[in-house]
């Protein structure tokens, strides 16, 4: 399991992060009409369109996607450049995802903080944190990459 992180990016980049998107893809699947009105506190699920339906599923298998492509490369790799690639191009995923949440929700939803239901706490609160552990990882403010012994050649 990704042997090259230090111990608190072990956690966050190969549990935590997948546990998070299992669980966004798992409330997409099975109640998509409360998945979409949750996008913003406030909003009463309603019965969706079928083009609706379809996002939400969408955005679900997108979310398991992911999680799949994380523990896939996280896992099995032990390149440190792989990782450093991989957590930089997540890094800028958390900036589209930060910057389509503030542009549906409007700035005044998004900053009061105060409102925020489970899915902005996810979809804010959640994606600004692992956004920042991202950032202190690839600043090396998280532990230092473990060096793996190379296979001698015969």
């Amino acid at each position: 399991m990704a042997a090259i992180f230090a111990p608190i990016p072990r956690l966050l980049f190969t549990v935590c992060e997948p546990l998070s998107l299992f669980a966004g893809a798992a409330a997409a699947f099975l109640s998509p009409a409360s998945f979409v009105a949750d996008q913003l506190p406030g909003t009463p699920p309603h019965a969706l369109t079928p083009s609706q339906l379809i996002v939400a599923l969408q955005l679900g298998n997108l979310y398991l996607l992911i999680g799949f492509i994380g523990v896939a490369v996280l896992y099995t790799t032990t390149s440190s450049r792989v990782v450093r690639c991989y957590i930089f191009a997540f890094l800028l995923g958390d900036i589209g995802h930060l910057a389509v949440t503030y542009h549906g929700m409007g700035g005044d939803k998004f900053c009061d903080i105060a409102t925020w239901n489970s899915m902005a706490w996810g979809n804010i609160g959640v994606t600004s944190f692992i956004f920042l552990a991202r950032c202190a990882y690839l600043l090396g403010l998280l532990g230092k990459d473990r060096e793996l012994a190379k296979p001698k050649a015969n």
